[in-house]
């Protein structure tokens, strides 16, 4: 199979595992303890406690409005799969409703439901699915709203929500508990967007660039780019190499780079994704093809 249709599949089963982590958060954790933690499903707790209508059942009812405004502007292929997503997750959430929740104890539910809410978010995200909500409906009015950015708006858009499940349920408690969530599942969604597998971007300032780039090419299987730099306070050249690397190499690329030009500067910076070969694939679950280490004509360990 082309790597496109290994995405999609992907992508397709993901959104699945996402649905079943929001429904859990919501089953398990915040519908129980009448926790509003905004957007749409937030808006279906509110009214699932005032009516008795499952909370799936009214999200997908939210959302159909939303998503018929988001149609013309973010095209039919986004739209259909945050219908299918919207559809999915609402038939999950009242499917798996019968469970037990796991503790009376709303603190402890509103981190778990944030856990489980921010692996959600984060598979939605990382894989371009959307169960619409809040943010679609932010994307559809923030061109009619000059001044305001998307993230200030879906914000506003939660808050409103999580002030209105306080008033209804009659219980301030509320807003901490939702930025609990919120807090917890901004955290998560981060990481599973972003990855764990951290590296460091180092860029080299030396006047001896082909021999450092030599002796870390020997030495490392990572590449290394060079770039054209100006001091600006004497105005004279000086080269600049880039390269990326895993954080437990560092100590070793001070050593080599040390070695050849102990005059050299190094600037490290924290980089939590790459992409592309010799780490994760862009698109796809092809292995990375690692270029083979060479011969260590230095002395040193190599990194």
């Amino acid at each position: 199979m082309s790597q496109r249709v290994k995405f999609e599949i992907k992508r397709y089963c993901f959104m699945v595992v996402g649905c079943f982590a929001y429904a859990m958060a919501l089953d398990l954790f915040l519908v129980p303890n009448n926790i509003v933690a905004g957007g749409v499903t937030g808006l279906a707790t509110v009214l699932n406690l005032v009516f008795g209508v499952g909370v799936g059942a009214f999200s997908i009812l939210l959302n159909l409005p939303i998503l018929l405004l988001g149609l013309k502007t973010q095209g039919v292929p986004f739209i259909l799969r945050c219908f299918l997503t919207t559809a999915l997750l609402g038939v999950f959430t009242d499917l798996f409703a019968f469970l037990p929740t796991i503790t009376q104890e709303p603190v402890i539910a509103a981190i778990y439901g944030g856990v489980a809410q921010g692996v959600a978010i984060g598979l939605f995200c990382r894989f371009a699915v959307s169960s619409g909500g809040t943010e679609l409906l932010a994307r559809v009015i923030q061109p009619k709203l000059s001044g305001i950015s998307l993230g200030n708006l879906i914000g506003v858009l939660d808050g409103v929500v999580v002030l209105v499940g306080s008033v209804v349920l009659k219980n301030p408690e509320n807003v901490l508990m939702a930025l609990i969530v919120i807090f917890i599942s901004a955290r998560v969604s981060d990481l599973i967007i972003t990855g764990m597998d951290y590296a460091k971007m180092c860029y080299i300032i030396t006047d001896r660039p082909d021999e450092v780039a030599e002796t870390l090419l020997q030495n490392s299987p990572r590449g290394v780019t060079r770039l054209d730099g100006t001091g600006m306070y004497t105005k004279t050249a000086h080269p600049v190499l880039m390269t990326v690397i895993k954080k437990q190499q560092l100590t070793k690329l001070r050593l080599l780079v040390e070695a050849t030009d102990p005059n050299a500067f190094i600037i490290v910076s924290e980089t939590t994704e790459v992409l592309g070969n010799g780490w994760s694939p862009i698109v796809g679950e092809s292995a990375p093809q690692k270029r083979p280490k060479k011969r260590n004509t230095q002395g040193l360990p190599p990194v």
